[in-house]
């Protein structure tokens, strides 16, 4: 079953049809992993304090590091 699952796969998964990866979007990926690595520390110790703030920090700046500033950074490029 695995097999006939990676053969469909490669079907889909062709390097040589995917898009032209020589675009103008080049963007240093260390602000989004450190928002990341902020808001991940900061989720922690508002666990460790119990501070219902400190965890919905740390949740937004993770949901800002994954979704909006990659998406932002997209849309100006």
């Amino acid at each position: 079953m695995a097999t006939r699952l990676t053969l469909f796969a490669q079907d889909f998964i062709d390097p040589r049809e995917g898009p032209d990866q020589s675009g103008d979007f080049r963007v240093s990926p260390n602000a989004v992993i450190t928002i990341f690595g902020v808001g991940f520390l900061l989720g922690i110790f508002g666990h460790l304090f119990k501070s219902k703030t400190m965890v919905a920090a740390g949740i937004a700046l993770i949901f800002l590091a994954t979704t909006f500033l990659p998406i932002y950074l997209s849309l100006t490029r």
